[in-house]
């Protein structure tokens, strides 16, 4: 893209005031990418919008001045890298400040979301309707909601995620090229608010017609368009609700004993992190973290299950129950208290957003995440494969961090590998990217499916992909944003020029 000439901030201003535009470098440098392993740029300006008509302009403007802009919504840390600029011309165009829960409908369970709604605002207000929302493991506190489901991110439910993209329904956009579109059943006919008064709830994500753009939409860290509000599956609040922890040296251990639980739907949280996880998620500082993690099994299994109204108890005692004796089958031991971590220990991280400081960052103030797709019976193996990477690149195996998440009613498994590391430390920085780079390198040849790559290993992913899908997402880019204008740079996608 050519150079802007003159100030983008002085004319933004004239779309959404001058206190919605800011030049400030301290402001800047937050979203330069500074907690991450990725070349760090600072952006021209940023841009506060207030609603989607304002959304609209800013991109035309875009797409006039040929200036890339890369939407954000979510309070720092940002570790992945997605929305650090591609260019010094760059414009973040940040979605915080849209952050009004438009409409809670506890009968058809659903919510409708701005984009700049955090996890703690939203856990919050949904308690008010005893619902609860489908929460990926301890978001932070100050990460959008819709962001996460645009993401695709985990829940840790898997009997409640029957789609890869819940729990996201439906959405209003602007896409690249400046049009509003409203996806699924929120597409119409009529107004929100005349929908609503005739009773629907805005919860089929399918369509409009033959066509299900959100698709395209998920996953495209801001590279195709701009959503301004998603409408959400929640879920009813639990009236009596109870946490277990089993443990094992192998993660083998587990395998029978999860999968005959998910074919039975009896449990709500369910997924397995390392001893280092473990003690990262319970623990605020190094010093304590390095204490349990002594003393912590290499492999715990989380699980929780519910009941719900006049039965509740009834509902909790024969899920327990049963899950006892599948227990007993498969020879694991559910245990609600185990050396120095306790059921009230383990139930203060399921259904919940992570407190400060974020929970992967307490060790080293810095984390690569490198996560997968792959089937519950090959993370042994996939585990194996990053394990020796971490040894070739003398990384402490034991203080990588890993987090195994079945998914889709447990078709799927989430596989998870956390580097920590120290961001002002050089050698630190080096080593980790070493490793992301060889470990998903690993899990590559290993068959892990790379469906959201970020940073580092995005190149080595796509390089494996057939030069017919990626020709098939540049044109479906170009159709949805023809100046490439989006966050360029992001998968695929060439980057500005």
């Amino acid at each position: 893209m050519n150079s802007l000439k003159g100030n983008p901030a002085e004319m933004l201003i004239t779309i959404v005031g001058a206190e919605s535009v800011s030049t400030d470098p301290s402001i800047l440098k937050e979203y330069s990418g500074l907690k991450t392993l990725e070349e760090t740029r600072t952006p021209r300006c940023v841009v506060w919008p207030r609603n989607v008509e304002q959304v609209k302009e800013v991109v035309e403007f875009a797409n006039k001045k040929s200036v890339p802009l890369v939407p954000v919504s979510s309070g720092g840390p940002r570790i992945r890298g997605d929305t650090i600029p591609q260019s010094e011309n760059s414009v973040i165009l940040d979605l915080s400040r849209m952050n009004k829960i438009l409409r809670v409908d506890r009968a058809n369970k659903v919510a409708m979301a701005e984009a700049g709604v955090t996890y703690a605002d939203f856990v919050k207000e949904l308690a008010k309707h005893n619902l609860r929302p489908l929460l990926p493991l301890l978001p932070k506190s100050s990460k959008s909601v819709v962001a996460g489901c645009l993401d695709r991110e985990p829940i840790t439910i898997p009997r409640y995620h029957w789609d890869s993209s819940d729990p996201l329904l439906c959405t209003e956009v602007v896409f690249g090229g400046g049009d509003i579109f409203r996806t699924g059943s929120a597409a119409g006919p009529g107004s929100l608010e005349e929908q609503w008064a005739s009773g629907q709830a805005q919860k089929n994500p399918l369509g409009p017609s033959q066509f299900d753009p959100f698709r395209l939409i998920q996953g495209s860290q801001g590279s195709i368009g701009i959503v301004t509000w998603a409408s959400i599956k929640c879920e009813e609040a639990p009236s009596v609700q109870k946490t277990f922890l089993a443990q094992s040296k192998k993660i083998e251990s587990f395998l029978d004993f999860v999968y005959a639980l998910m074919k039975r739907k009896l449990c709500d949280d369910l997924f397995i992190l390392n001893g280092m996880s473990l003690s990262c998620a319970l623990k605020k500082t190094r010093k304590e973290i390095d204490a349990l993690h002594k003393t912590t099994p290499p492999w715990n299994l989380v699980l929780s299950f519910s009941g719900h109204g006049e039965m509740a108890k009834d509902e909790l005692e024969y899920r327990i129950g049963d899950a006892n004796d599948i227990a007993a089958e498969t020879n694991v031991r559910l245990q609600e208290n185990s050396g120095n971590v306790s059921a009230k220990d383990v139930s203060a991280i399921v259904g919940v957003p992570s407190e400060e400081p974020y929970w992967k960052m307490r060790f080293s103030g810095g984390c690569q995440e490198i996560f997968a797709l792959t089937t519950l019976d090959t993370a042994p193996e996939l585990w194996s494969a990053f394990e020796a990477a971490s040894k070739k690149n003398r990384y402490p195996s034991e203080q990588v961090g890993v987090y195994i998440q079945p998914t889709n009613q447990g078709t799927n498994t989430h596989f998870e590998c956390d580097i920590f590391y120290d961001p002002a430390n050089k050698a630190d920085v080096e080593l980790a990217k070493r490793l992301c780079l060889e470990g998903s390198g690993a899990l590559l040849k290993s068959g892990a499916f790379f469906s959201r790559p970020y940073g580092h290993f995005t190149k080595s992913v796509f390089e494996r992909c057939s030069a017919v899908t990626v020709s098939a997402m540049r044109r479906v880019k170009k159709i949805f944003d023809p100046n490439g204008i989006m966050n360029p740079g992001r998968l695929c996608f060439k980057e500005a020029q």
